[in-house]
């Protein structure tokens, strides 16, 4: 008999057919975005429910795969099984209460797996973790990846680069990220938007600038405007970006990797600049002209890869360069909890390269004076200040200007924002 749709069997079955692609090492955003592609009819509290199991599943990997090690002498063969245990412990964990529901409702998802054969070993591993809870959650607190739910290498990195604080940091990436606002000044000022969250029985505050906090997060469908362009959805941190490029009317700006375009968007609502905007991703590239659309903004949208200039450049230098590069995402893992399961150590060195290609290739279309900021969501410093003092060094002509009387600006996740890093340089006449 097929699963009710409106059923948390439904939900767990179709949560797990996302955590197996994410397993097998797709990235969780496109897992999800498949998902709603086949089930496009999905009630929004069905589709946010899904979401939800999905996310708690991968934040909470680290342990509940080590519960399974010690559950089951080897994980099935079959791995939507695998992800189905997962997905199930992870709402055991949220809701203690609901324990027998829980079970009762993953042995029916198991029941659309595999002609049923893994309802019994679901059913048995899942009451045997009920019966053993206590015991498994004392081992696991002896477990370092299993206490912290993160992979060994990025805890010891973590713990290097931040003495004081690495601990914190591997909880906040286990948490939920807040969901903030910018209000397009261009429209509305953000005090007037805040009223009309409130109007709406939405509880927020402003954060300052253009940025307001929402006490809890929502579907943009609630947000008053967001369709008519009132507001985007985008991190307090992420927000620090245009203010720090200090772009002016009349300024030839470019954004070059602009996806999903939230800073090239926050740009153009504080200036009437000449924007050009890249990514290397034609795909994404197209959410950027979308997101600009929605706003009533204009650009200059290129699928492009910045490196290679010859492709793009028209010759004239640019004002100002906003240079948010690709990294680990080691800042916002908690909005990206695949990420931490998803990367390797060695692939901080990889992106390193990357990094210092772009830096090269862009410092040589910046015009005498301009002025570019560089940008990253990771906590690594060979991704953030040992990137731009090697940069630095290697620019006669570059000279680093500080941000708050600091060299750098290092915001790592909080209450407010996530992790970001930030580095303004100019080049000398």
């Amino acid at each position: 008999m097929p699963l009710a749709e409106t059923s948390l069997a439904y939900a767990l079955h179709a949560a797990a057919t996302v955590v197996a692609e994410v397993i097998a090492g797709r990235n969780l955003n496109e897992a999800l975005a498949d998902l709603w592609r086949r089930l496009p009819d999905l009630p929004t509290g069905q589709r946010g429910a899904m979401q939800d199991l999905a996310y708690g599943a991968l934040r909470r990997f680290g342990r509940d795969d080590f519960h399974l090690s010690r559950l089951m002498d080897k994980p099935p063969h079959y791995g939507p099984v695998r992800a189905l245990l997962l997905v199930a412990l992870a709402r055991l964990a949220a809701r203690p209460e609901e324990a027998h529901t829980i079970v009762d409702q993953a042995v029916g998802a198991a029941a659309d797996l595999a002609h049923g054969k893994y309802k019994a070993l679901v059913n048995g591993v899942l009451r045997n973790f009920l019966r053993r809870r206590t015991e498994l959650e004392a081992a696991a607190g002896q477990d370092e990846a299993a206490r912290w739910q993160h992979p060994r290498w990025w805890i010891a990195r973590l713990r290097l680069a931040h003495p004081g604080d690495w601990q914190a940091l591997l909880e906040a990436g286990n948490g939920r990220p807040p969901m903030t606002l910018r209000a397009n000044r261009r429209r509305i000022a953000a005090a007037d938007y805040l009223g009309q969250l409130q109007e709406t029985g939405l509880a927020a505050r402003l954060l300052g600038g253009d940025a307001i906090l929402l006490d809890r997060p929502v579907p943009v469908g609630r947000l008053p405007g967001f369709v008519d362009g009132l507001c985007s959805v985008q991190d307090a941190g992420a927000q620090r970006a245009a203010p720090l490029l200090d772009v002016h009317d009349g300024m030839r700006v470019l954004d070059a990797c602009a996806a999903p375009g939230g800073k090239a968007a926050h740009i153009l609502e504080c200036a009437a600049v000449e924007l050009t905007a890249l990514d290397a991703n034609a795909g994404r590239a197209v959410r950027v002209s979308e997101n600009l659309l929605r706003l009533g903004l204009q650009a200059h949208v290129r699928p492009a890869d910045c490196r290679e200039i010859a492709a793009w450049w028209d010759g004239r230098e640019f004002d100002r360069i906003l240079a948010d590069v690709p990294c680990t995402a080691s800042g916002v893992v908690r909005r990206h909890p695949d990420a931490k399961w998803l990367r390797r150590e060695k692939d901080i060195a990889q992106f390193a390269v990357t990094q210092g290609e772009i830096l090269d290739a862009l410092w040589q279309v910046l015009a005498p004076g301009g002025k570019l900021l560089y940008a990253t969501c990771s906590l690594f410093p060979e991704e953030n200040g040992r990137q731009v003092a090697a940069f630095a060094a290697r620019q006669e002509d570059c000279m680093r200007l500080p941000i708050a009387g600091m060299p750098e600006l290092q915001l790592l996740p909080a209450e407010e924002h996530d992790g970001f890093y930030y580095a303004l340089l100019e080049k000398q006449a």
